[in-house]
């Protein structure tokens, strides 16, 4: 049973900086890529970032510039460093990782900029 743990979210004033962490049960290596997924009220879930086992990295064109996905294998944690935030970035934001056939996720975190 694989198990995600995000932590990090909260209340920010736009252009103030978060950072998630997503905490995995198992190492992070064993999965072909993690990610960061948001979904705001009456919207659909969307892609925010990814790495994959690589090292290869992928941003929505939304946050390009502004957000940073990292990783420290030691503590089997990935990160989603936010910076020059705005409103439109106010979510819940799931950690998500791939293994074959199989997708994980994590329970959520909310994020919420004020304007």
């Amino acid at each position: 049973q694989v198990q995600l743990v995000e932590s990090g979210g909260g209340l920010v004033l736009a252009g103030g900086s978060l950072r998630l962490s997503c905490a995995a049960s198992r190492s992070i290596f064993t999965f072909t890529a993690m990610g960061w997924y948001r979904q705001a009220p009456g919207k659909q879930r969307e892609l925010v970032a990814i790495i994959t086992n690589g090292g290869d990295r992928n941003f929505a064109d939304s946050v390009k510039g502004r957000f940073t996905i990292s990783r420290d294998s030691a503590k089997d944690t990935v990160y989603l460093q936010m910076n020059s935030l705005k409103p439109e970035d106010t979510a819940v934001y799931y950690c998500n990782a791939e293994r074959g056939p199989n997708n994980y996720w994590g329970q959520g975190t909310q994020v919420t900029v004020s304007s």
